[in-house]
């Protein structure tokens, strides 16, 4: 046998006594090891913060939001629904977080209102005068001076009176033959207001005076003063607003969605915070028929004596009143603390999970009647159900950090685009009134969007005085708009979006470019929504977006060219960004 053929079975057989060897030390473990290792695998420990559960880690380390020591995310930490809320039991503990079933309960029918003390109208005068000329005199100088009957409160110099008493002593000269002229010229007088006494003081002297005496009508104060000294006033023109204080109207404010728990009749007690200590009763007289087209509210009146008078106009009241003789509403209840509102949409936030694991999702729900500290559901929860009543903000401000679904965010957000919900508004929104508004409208909304544009490249070239100017004339513009022939939501949008401008109009007022750039944010989401919503004539804009802009979150501006000029890097970055939509 050659050697060759020696080494070869040498090294085979020292492999089958290897192979051997390791059946007889280790027999059976090789598929134990390999089950054991993807075991391990599957176990790989996740870290988390207790005070912010969307925080996911492979290793511990701190929490890069509040610094806290991330903690070991047990396995039966994963959540189901991934629209779901999960904190932890300490960071609930930690941030008051309190939670109780939905019931159905019987409540008593108890509505809380706001209003103020106003003057009562019905004894509510204004003194005119009855004399046409000049002031010559106020005796009454300031409001709130209290008149009697009679007394006087201006002298007027007057030549038409001074015409009509020389024609009151012409007349009578010829009485005899002309009684009749003699009677039309004393009518006249007394036409002005001047008494028989006065008429017949006037024939004794034969004198015709040029200044008159406007005397009060009414006991009463001061509410209004309506001339200055050297005014020319006509006949019948106002001189004062004279009101009786003794009694006043209490007037509430009845809200759209209330109006069917208060009836007339109904007994309130309220009370007013300059008078601490004191509880005042009064009955519901008059309730308003129209319901306030701005504010959506209409008035609840209540007629109560001013004693002492201690009842100011203007004063502030808070007052409860039991609709309907106090009648127990049944139904299922949930605490005025449980409800967030934005908008037209009211959230609640349920628990999903259990008590040791909550996952807290949001659930929008339809409100009925409030009765003192509760709302009646109508729709959205079932009795039993486990709902958030202390620290709902708190909840909701982890889901919006989670880009979890929230009260100003009802759809899910990508957590790395928070300025993203801007182009999924443009492609959702439900607002579109375009049909709705009129040429003029959307002629003076492309007014504005033209002043918005000339402020948007003052920003791209750096211009801080033309800025601020800009801005100024953009809100000018703005409050000239005439809205008259909006209605409905599309007045009530319209109001919010310009409230809205109209504040960050105010605060773009500053000689400092970069708080002028980061106010522009604000500016330019509010007219890229109010555009979509309302349209424009023959005219189409760009909607652009920079990822970098507002500290790397993204903003958003509009532009009447295809090209990219970017406000809020000006020359550093001009051309950084993207066109990300079309408003035609």
């Amino acid at each position: 046998m050659t050697n060759k053929n020696k080494n070869i079975l040498i090294i085979a057989g020292t492999l089958i006594i290897g192979v051997l060897l390791g059946w007889l030390f280790f027999g059976g473990s090789d598929d134990t090891a390999v089950h054991d290792h993807s075991a391990e695998a599957g176990q790989e420990t996740i870290w988390t913060c207790s005070m912010h559960p969307q925080i996911r880690a492979a290793e511990p380390g701190k929490c890069p939001i509040c610094g806290m020591d991330l903690i070991p995310l047990e396995s039966s930490d994963v959540v189901e629904n991934p629209n779901a809320v999960q904190m932890t039991e300490y960071a609930m503990k930690l941030a008051n977080i309190q939670t109780q079933e939905a019931g159905n309960t019987s409540v008593e029918r108890e509505l809380q209102l706001n209003g103020k003390v106003a003057v009562d109208e019905r004894i509510s005068y204004t003194q005119s005068t009855h004399v046409p000329g000049r002031i010559e005199r106020l005796m009454v100088n300031f409001t709130g001076e209290e008149v009697r009957r009679g007394q006087a409160l201006a002298v007027v110099y007057s030549p038409e009176l001074v015409t009509a008493q020389e024609e009151l002593l012409q007349a009578y000269a010829i009485r005899n033959s002309q009684p009749e002229l003699f009677e039309a010229a004393k009518q006249k007088l007394r036409n002005w207001r001047i008494g028989e006494n006065q008429i017949n003081r006037i024939i004794e002297s034969g004198e015709a005076t040029d200044r008159f005496t406007i005397t009060a009508d009414v006991n009463g104060v001061v509410t209004e003063k309506m001339v200055e000294l050297g005014d020319y006033v006509e006949r019948g023109m106002p001189l004062y607003q004279i009101a009786d204080l003794s009694k006043m109207w209490v007037l509430f404010d009845l809200y759209e969605r209330n109006l069917g728990m208060v009836d007339l009749g109904d007994t309130i007690e309220f009370t007013v915070a300059s008078i601490p200590g004191e509880t005042f009763t009064g009955t519901i007289d008059f309730i308003d028929p129209i319901i306030d087209r701005q504010t959506r509210v209409a008035t609840a009146r209540v007629a109560v004596p001013n004693l002492d008078d201690r009842l100011k106009p203007g004063m502030f009241v808070s007052g409860v009143v039991s609709g309907d003789g106090g009648e127990a509403v049944s139904g299922l209840t949930i605490p005025r603390s449980a409800v967030l509102w934005t908008g037209k949409r009211s959230v609640v936030y349920v628990n999903e999970g259990t008590a040791s694991n909550p996952l807290f999702v949001m659930r929008e729900v339809v409100l009925g009647q409030l009765l003192g500290a509760a709302y009646v559901v109508e729709e959205g929860l079932s009795p039993g159900e486990e709902i958030v009543v202390n620290g709902t903000f708190t909840v909701d401000a982890a889901a919006q950090l989670a880009g979890k679904p929230s009260m100003m965010n009802p759809g899910t957000v990508t957590p790395q685009s928070p300025q993203m919900d801007i182009r999924q508004y443009l492609k959702d929104s439900a607002y579109d009134f375009r049909l709705q508004v009129s040429g003029e409208f959307q002629e003076q909304l492309g007014e504005l969007v033209s002043d918005y544009l000339q402020l948007k490249d003052a920003l791209v070239e750096g211009e801080e005085e033309e800025s601020v100017t800009l801005t100024r004339q953009f809100a000018q513009r703005l409050q000239e708009i005439n809205a008259t022939g909006l209605a409905g939501e599309a007045e009530e949008f319209w109001q919010e979006k310009k409230k809205f401008l109209l504040k960050h109009s105010e605060e773009g007022l500053t000689e400092d470019l970069s708080k002028q750039r980061e106010n522009f944010i604000y500016l330019s989401e509010a007219m890229i929504k109010t555009v979509a919503a309302f349209g424009l004539q023959d005219k189409t804009v760009y909607v652009d977006y920079c990822p970098m802009a507002n500290s790397d979150k993204g903003a958003y501006w509009l532009s009447d060219i295809a090209e990219i000029r970017n406000p809020y890097y000006g020359e550093a970055m001009l051309s950084c960004g993207e066109i990300v939509e079309q408003l035609k």
